[in-house]
């Protein structure tokens, strides 16, 4: 009878150690081939920046981070704040204001980053200039069901872009935001298509199959001594 005793704890403590390692195994494996589809996304967006064209007031959706000159009049009077960015250390927000082309169709343009104040309740002052303008930018389209934690909109202030505080807006819009580089009404430019590189998340995925590969070895090792203290218990 103890004997069956010995022998169950010794199945249930080998049962508890595997579960326990093969977790962690799987955990890092996940993570490397996250890691992996990232550098893949990565490369393919540095590649579309790379090809990517240059469109003159386009009617016809840009592919992703095409370089767009457009020409129009801004809304600013429709002008909200994408908030807290930081450039160069400094806390800030970057200026989102429509622009109304000739042809009816609207864009919406991240004009650039400028400082706030600590004080959240003092509103940020941007100039708009008025009338024709013309400006440059790069087109990057956006995803929509992002979740955000609280309202997206709070006042003036965005906590990540989306289009639907202009819905009411008339005329066509394409799902994306043009994000300036030169032209009027630009204030400094703060947006990259992308802030890592590819070989950085390929060492990351490299790290986590080491730490996987770990993992299998203590877990072989570890099982090693539990058999050998199993049979010398069984033995006395």
């Amino acid at each position: 009878m103890r004997s069956q005793v010995k022998s169950f704890r010794s199945r249930s403590g080998l049962w508890f150690w595997w579960s326990l390692w093969i977790s962690l195994i799987l955990l890092g494996l996940v993570l490397a081939h996250w890691q992996w589809q990232r550098a893949d996304e990565k490369t393919q967006l540095l590649a579309q920046q790379a090809a990517a064209e240059h469109l003159t007031n386009p009617t016809d959706l840009p592919e992703n981070l095409s370089r767009l000159t457009l020409t129009g009049q801004y809304l600013a009077d429709q002008t909200l704040w994408l908030d807290n960015r930081i450039y160069q250390g400094q806390v800030g927000v970057a200026v989102l204001t429509p622009l109304q082309t000739d042809t009816g169709h609207w864009w919406l343009i991240q004009r650039g980053f400028i400082p706030t104040a600590v004080d959240r309740r003092i509103e940020p002052v941007v100039e708009t200039p008025a009338g024709d303008v013309q400006l440059s930018g790069i087109w990057q389209r956006l995803e929509t069901g992002y979740w955000v934690l609280g309202d997206n909109l709070e006042g003036n202030r965005l906590q990540s872009l989306d289009l639907s505080p202009w819905s009411h807006l008339p005329g066509e819009v394409f799902q994306g935001v043009v994000h300036q580089t030169e032209g009027a009404g630009h204030t400094v430019s703060w947006w990259q298509p992308s802030q890592m590189p590819p070989e950085r998340h390929i060492a990351y995925a490299v790290q986590w199959l080491s730490l996987a590969l770990m993992a299998l070895i203590v877990a072989v090792a570890g099982q090693r001594k539990l058999w050998g203290r199993s049979a010398q218990q069984e033995a006395r």
